[in-house]
Protein backbone atom coordinates (compact mmCIF):
# COMPACT_ATOMS: atom_id res chain seq x y z
CA UNK A 1 0.00 0.00 0.00
CA UNK A 2 3.17 2.18 0.57
CA UNK A 3 4.84 1.67 -2.11
CA UNK A 4 1.41 2.32 -4.25
CA UNK A 5 0.92 5.80 -2.83
CA UNK A 6 4.38 6.68 -3.17
CA UNK A 7 4.03 5.95 -6.94
CA UNK A 8 0.95 7.72 -6.91
CA UNK A 9 3.39 11.03 -5.01
CA UNK A 10 5.60 10.45 -7.76
CA UNK A 11 2.96 10.25 -10.36
CA UNK A 12 1.62 13.66 -9.37
CA UNK A 13 4.80 15.34 -9.18
CA UNK A 14 5.75 14.61 -12.41
CA UNK A 15 2.03 16.16 -13.77
CA UNK A 16 2.88 19.49 -12.04
CA UNK A 17 6.35 19.33 -13.46
CA UNK A 18 4.73 19.01 -16.87
CA UNK A 19 1.64 21.40 -15.89
CA UNK A 20 4.99 24.32 -15.26
CA UNK A 21 6.71 23.52 -18.54
CA UNK A 22 3.28 24.03 -20.19
CA UNK A 23 2.72 27.11 -18.34
CA UNK A 24 6.27 28.45 -19.11
CA UNK A 25 6.23 27.69 -22.77
CA UNK A 26 2.54 29.00 -23.96
CA UNK A 27 4.06 32.66 -24.58
CA UNK A 28 6.80 31.33 -26.60
CA UNK A 29 4.11 29.56 -28.69
CA UNK A 30 2.51 32.43 -29.80
CA UNK A 31 5.73 34.40 -30.31
CA UNK A 32 6.82 31.66 -32.83
CA UNK A 33 3.69 32.76 -34.86
CA UNK A 34 5.96 35.96 -35.99
CA UNK A 35 8.17 33.63 -37.60
CA UNK A 36 6.70 30.46 -38.92
CA UNK A 37 3.42 29.14 -39.76
CA UNK A 38 1.39 26.97 -37.18
CA UNK A 39 2.00 23.68 -39.08
CA UNK A 40 5.43 24.29 -39.57
CA UNK A 41 5.84 25.17 -36.09
CA UNK A 42 4.37 21.90 -34.83
CA UNK A 43 5.99 19.54 -37.03
CA UNK A 44 9.78 20.88 -36.53
CA UNK A 45 9.09 20.59 -32.62
CA UNK A 46 7.85 17.31 -32.84
CA UNK A 47 10.23 16.05 -35.14
CA UNK A 48 13.40 17.49 -33.19
CA UNK A 49 12.03 16.89 -29.84
CA UNK A 50 11.69 13.03 -31.11
CA UNK A 51 15.13 12.56 -32.84
CA UNK A 52 16.62 13.96 -29.37
CA UNK A 53 14.96 11.44 -27.35
CA UNK A 54 15.98 8.27 -30.02
CA UNK A 55 19.63 8.21 -28.64
CA UNK A 56 18.13 8.16 -24.81
CA UNK A 57 16.06 5.37 -25.48
CA UNK A 58 18.61 3.18 -27.18
CA UNK A 59 21.30 4.02 -24.32
CA UNK A 60 18.46 3.29 -21.73
CA UNK A 61 17.32 0.35 -24.01
CA UNK A 62 21.03 -0.98 -23.65
CA UNK A 63 21.36 -0.58 -20.06
CA UNK A 64 17.98 -2.45 -19.70
CA UNK A 65 19.21 -5.27 -21.62
CA UNK A 66 22.45 -5.62 -20.01
CA UNK A 67 21.04 -5.40 -16.52
CA UNK A 68 17.84 -7.12 -16.73
CA UNK A 69 17.86 -10.88 -17.07
CA UNK A 70 15.32 -11.35 -20.47
CA UNK A 71 11.70 -12.88 -20.02
CA UNK A 72 9.07 -14.51 -21.39
CA UNK A 73 7.00 -11.56 -21.62
CA UNK A 74 7.55 -8.94 -24.63
CA UNK A 75 9.59 -11.95 -26.82
CA UNK A 76 8.89 -13.10 -30.02
CA UNK A 77 8.71 -17.09 -30.88
CA UNK A 78 12.51 -17.19 -31.41
CA UNK A 79 13.10 -15.64 -27.63
CA UNK A 80 14.54 -12.90 -28.59
CA UNK A 81 13.31 -9.72 -26.73
CA UNK A 82 11.57 -7.33 -28.76
CA UNK A 83 12.26 -3.58 -29.44
CA UNK A 84 8.46 -2.20 -29.03
CA UNK A 85 5.51 -4.54 -27.88
CA UNK A 86 2.42 -4.44 -29.24
CA UNK A 87 0.83 -1.48 -26.60
CA UNK A 88 3.94 0.45 -27.22
CA UNK A 89 3.45 0.53 -31.00
CA UNK A 90 -0.61 0.81 -31.23
CA UNK A 91 -0.44 3.27 -28.13
CA UNK A 92 2.35 5.33 -29.33
CA UNK A 93 0.80 5.69 -32.98
CA UNK A 94 -3.08 6.63 -31.41
CA UNK A 95 -1.34 9.18 -28.96
CA UNK A 96 0.44 10.57 -31.95
CA UNK A 97 -3.01 11.38 -33.68
CA UNK A 98 -4.43 12.58 -30.90
CA UNK A 99 -1.14 14.73 -29.85
CA UNK A 100 -0.87 15.71 -33.87
CA UNK A 101 -4.96 17.32 -34.05
CA UNK A 102 -4.85 18.65 -30.45
CA UNK A 103 -1.36 20.82 -30.48
CA UNK A 104 -2.38 21.61 -34.83
CA UNK A 105 -5.51 23.30 -33.61
CA UNK A 106 -4.52 24.90 -30.46
CA UNK A 107 -1.68 26.65 -32.17
CA UNK A 108 -3.61 27.67 -35.12
CA UNK A 109 -6.50 29.13 -33.03
CA UNK A 110 -3.69 31.61 -31.26
CA UNK A 111 -3.30 33.11 -34.39
CA UNK A 112 -7.01 34.42 -34.20
CA UNK A 113 -7.54 34.49 -30.38
CA UNK A 114 -5.91 35.88 -27.41
CA UNK A 115 -3.87 34.19 -25.02
CA UNK A 116 -6.44 34.33 -22.10
CA UNK A 117 -9.09 33.22 -23.99
CA UNK A 118 -6.79 30.22 -25.79
CA UNK A 119 -5.79 29.22 -22.17
CA UNK A 120 -9.53 29.13 -20.39
CA UNK A 121 -10.52 27.39 -23.73
CA UNK A 122 -7.39 24.82 -23.32
CA UNK A 123 -8.33 23.97 -19.76
CA UNK A 124 -11.92 22.78 -20.60
CA UNK A 125 -10.38 20.07 -21.28
CA UNK A 126 -10.38 18.92 -17.45
CA UNK A 127 -14.40 18.96 -17.78
CA UNK A 128 -14.36 16.83 -21.07
CA UNK A 129 -11.89 14.29 -19.41
CA UNK A 130 -14.33 12.76 -17.01
CA UNK A 131 -17.78 13.78 -19.67
CA UNK A 132 -15.71 11.36 -22.07
CA UNK A 133 -14.90 8.99 -19.31
CA UNK A 134 -18.17 8.06 -18.64
CA UNK A 135 -18.83 7.34 -22.27
CA UNK A 136 -15.99 4.80 -21.55
CA UNK A 137 -17.94 3.20 -18.91
CA UNK A 138 -15.19 4.76 -15.60
CA UNK A 139 -16.48 5.77 -12.64
CA UNK A 140 -15.99 9.55 -11.29
CA UNK A 141 -16.10 10.81 -7.90
CA UNK A 142 -18.27 12.96 -6.61
CA UNK A 143 -15.32 14.92 -5.57
CA UNK A 144 -13.83 15.13 -9.15
CA UNK A 145 -16.58 17.02 -9.76
CA UNK A 146 -16.23 19.13 -7.17
CA UNK A 147 -12.63 19.76 -8.61
CA UNK A 148 -13.66 20.38 -11.89
CA UNK A 149 -16.58 23.37 -10.55
CA UNK A 150 -13.50 24.66 -8.60
CA UNK A 151 -11.23 24.73 -11.93
CA UNK A 152 -13.38 25.84 -13.93
CA UNK A 153 -13.87 29.18 -11.90
CA UNK A 154 -10.22 29.41 -11.44
CA UNK A 155 -9.44 29.18 -15.01
CA UNK A 156 -11.75 31.67 -15.73
CA UNK A 157 -10.40 34.43 -13.33
CA UNK A 158 -7.24 34.01 -15.01
CA UNK A 159 -7.80 33.60 -18.47
CA UNK A 160 -10.90 35.92 -19.09
CA UNK A 161 -9.84 39.64 -19.51
CA UNK A 162 -12.33 40.54 -21.82
CA UNK A 163 -16.36 39.40 -22.89
CA UNK A 164 -16.54 35.75 -23.84
CA UNK A 165 -17.50 35.27 -27.49
CA UNK A 166 -16.88 32.67 -29.32
CA UNK A 167 -14.73 33.61 -32.70
CA UNK A 168 -13.12 31.58 -35.43
CA UNK A 169 -10.12 31.17 -32.96
CA UNK A 170 -12.10 30.22 -29.74
CA UNK A 171 -13.59 27.59 -31.86
CA UNK A 172 -10.42 26.25 -32.73
CA UNK A 173 -8.66 26.38 -29.52
CA UNK A 174 -11.98 24.54 -28.51
CA UNK A 175 -11.36 21.98 -31.07
CA UNK A 176 -8.24 21.46 -29.87
CA UNK A 177 -9.05 21.23 -26.30
CA UNK A 178 -11.55 18.09 -26.86
CA UNK A 179 -8.31 16.52 -28.58
CA UNK A 180 -6.79 17.43 -25.53
CA UNK A 181 -8.88 15.34 -23.81
CA UNK A 182 -8.90 12.23 -25.94
CA UNK A 183 -5.02 12.23 -26.10
CA UNK A 184 -4.74 12.23 -21.61
CA UNK A 185 -7.38 9.32 -21.68
CA UNK A 186 -5.79 7.25 -24.59
CA UNK A 187 -2.81 7.67 -22.87
CA UNK A 188 -4.32 6.40 -19.44
CA UNK A 189 -5.34 3.47 -21.75
CA UNK A 190 -1.82 2.24 -22.69
CA UNK A 191 0.34 3.79 -19.88
CA UNK A 192 -0.17 0.99 -17.66
CA UNK A 193 1.51 -2.14 -20.19
CA UNK A 194 3.46 0.30 -22.56
CA UNK A 195 6.93 1.15 -22.69
CA UNK A 196 6.50 5.03 -21.20
CA UNK A 197 9.67 6.71 -23.33
CA UNK A 198 9.50 4.59 -26.27
CA UNK A 199 5.49 5.05 -26.51
CA UNK A 200 6.43 8.67 -25.72
CA UNK A 201 9.12 8.84 -28.71
CA UNK A 202 7.02 7.50 -31.11
CA UNK A 203 3.90 9.45 -30.03
CA UNK A 204 5.91 12.42 -30.88
CA UNK A 205 7.42 11.64 -34.10
CA UNK A 206 4.27 10.16 -35.34
CA UNK A 207 2.59 13.51 -34.87
CA UNK A 208 5.36 15.47 -36.29
CA UNK A 209 5.43 13.69 -39.69
CA UNK A 210 1.58 13.91 -39.70
CA UNK A 211 2.04 17.67 -39.50
CA UNK A 212 4.29 17.57 -42.53
CA UNK A 213 1.53 17.00 -44.73
CA UNK A 214 -0.48 20.35 -43.89
CA UNK A 215 3.19 22.17 -43.33
CA UNK A 216 3.83 21.78 -47.13
CA UNK A 217 0.20 21.83 -48.90
CA UNK A 218 -0.62 25.10 -46.69
CA UNK A 219 2.33 26.72 -45.83
CA UNK A 220 5.79 27.86 -47.89
CA UNK A 221 8.23 27.75 -45.22
CA UNK A 222 11.98 29.48 -45.35
CA UNK A 223 15.36 28.40 -43.84
CA UNK A 224 15.34 32.14 -43.37
CA UNK A 225 12.05 32.00 -41.17
CA UNK A 226 13.01 29.13 -39.48
CA UNK A 227 16.36 30.43 -38.21
CA UNK A 228 14.87 33.43 -37.32
CA UNK A 229 12.48 31.84 -34.83
CA UNK A 230 14.80 28.29 -34.00
CA UNK A 231 14.69 29.68 -30.53
CA UNK A 232 11.44 28.59 -30.31
CA UNK A 233 11.64 25.82 -31.94
CA UNK A 234 14.23 24.31 -30.09
CA UNK A 235 12.82 25.40 -26.28
CA UNK A 236 9.92 23.74 -27.30
CA UNK A 237 11.02 20.54 -28.88
CA UNK A 238 13.37 19.84 -26.10
CA UNK A 239 11.94 21.33 -22.82
CA UNK A 240 7.80 20.86 -23.76
CA UNK A 241 7.71 18.26 -26.24
CA UNK A 242 10.90 15.80 -24.86
CA UNK A 243 11.03 16.11 -21.61
CA UNK A 244 7.09 17.22 -20.70
CA UNK A 245 5.25 14.65 -22.38
CA UNK A 246 7.77 12.06 -21.72
CA UNK A 247 6.97 12.96 -17.76
CA UNK A 248 3.17 13.56 -18.57
CA UNK A 249 3.12 9.61 -19.67
CA UNK A 250 5.25 8.39 -16.65
CA UNK A 251 3.13 10.57 -14.28
CA UNK A 252 -0.35 9.32 -15.75
CA UNK A 253 0.54 5.17 -15.27
CA UNK A 254 -0.24 5.87 -11.65
CA UNK A 255 -2.40 8.76 -11.61
CA UNK A 256 -6.38 9.07 -11.85
CA UNK A 257 -6.90 10.62 -15.73
CA UNK A 258 -9.73 13.13 -14.04
CA UNK A 259 -7.24 14.38 -11.44
CA UNK A 260 -4.36 13.97 -14.34
CA UNK A 261 -5.77 16.56 -16.31
CA UNK A 262 -6.65 18.92 -13.39
CA UNK A 263 -2.88 18.53 -12.05
CA UNK A 264 -2.06 19.59 -16.04
CA UNK A 265 -4.53 22.04 -16.33
CA UNK A 266 -2.54 24.00 -13.77
CA UNK A 267 -0.45 25.13 -16.37
CA UNK A 268 -2.72 28.89 -16.50
CA UNK A 269 -1.15 29.32 -12.89
CA UNK A 270 2.04 28.76 -14.00
CA UNK A 271 1.54 30.75 -17.04
CA UNK A 272 0.91 34.05 -14.84
CA UNK A 273 3.50 33.56 -12.72
CA UNK A 274 6.48 32.63 -15.06
CA UNK A 275 4.53 36.13 -16.34
CA UNK A 276 5.11 37.93 -13.31
CA UNK A 277 8.75 36.03 -12.92
CA UNK A 278 10.04 36.87 -16.73
CA UNK A 279 8.17 40.28 -18.30
CA UNK A 280 7.63 41.52 -14.76
CA UNK A 281 4.00 41.46 -15.40
CA UNK A 282 1.69 42.09 -12.21
CA UNK A 283 -1.24 39.86 -11.30
CA UNK A 284 -4.41 41.38 -10.16
CA UNK A 285 -6.06 40.18 -7.35
CA UNK A 286 -8.98 38.56 -9.50
CA UNK A 287 -5.98 36.53 -10.90
CA UNK A 288 -4.65 35.78 -7.32
CA UNK A 289 -8.15 34.14 -6.76
CA UNK A 290 -7.97 32.52 -9.70
CA UNK A 291 -4.73 31.10 -8.57
CA UNK A 292 -6.20 29.65 -5.08
CA UNK A 293 -9.39 28.40 -6.73
CA UNK A 294 -7.63 26.26 -9.09
CA UNK A 295 -5.38 24.82 -6.31
CA UNK A 296 -8.33 24.13 -4.06
CA UNK A 297 -9.54 22.21 -7.00
CA UNK A 298 -6.59 19.96 -6.99
CA UNK A 299 -6.37 19.47 -3.15
CA UNK A 300 -10.14 18.34 -3.30
CA UNK A 301 -9.12 15.53 -6.01
CA UNK A 302 -6.90 14.13 -3.54
CA UNK A 303 -9.51 13.98 -0.54
CA UNK A 304 -10.71 10.17 0.59
CA UNK A 305 -14.27 9.47 -0.30
CA UNK A 306 -15.68 7.06 2.23
CA UNK A 307 -19.24 6.78 0.23
CA UNK A 308 -18.83 4.60 -3.08
CA UNK A 309 -22.49 5.18 -3.72
CA UNK A 310 -21.55 9.06 -4.70
CA UNK A 311 -19.54 7.63 -7.70
CA UNK A 312 -21.82 7.82 -10.64
CA UNK A 313 -20.86 5.36 -13.86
Amino acid sequence: MKNMEKQEIRGEIFLTITAIIWGTSFVVQKVSLDYIGPFTFVALRFILGALLLIPVVLLLDCIKQKNTALSAAGMDSTGKKLFMTKPTVFGGIACGFALFLAASFQQNGLAYTSSGKAGFITGLYIVLVPLLGLLLHKKVRGLIWAGVAFAIAGLYLLCINEGFTIGKGDLIVLIGALFWAIHILIVDRFAATADCLKMSVLQIFVAGLLSCVPMFLLETPTITAILDGAWTILYTAVIVTGVAYTLQIFGQRNTDPAIASLIMSLESVFAVISGMLLLNEVMSIKEIIGCVLMFIAVIITQLPQKDSALQPV
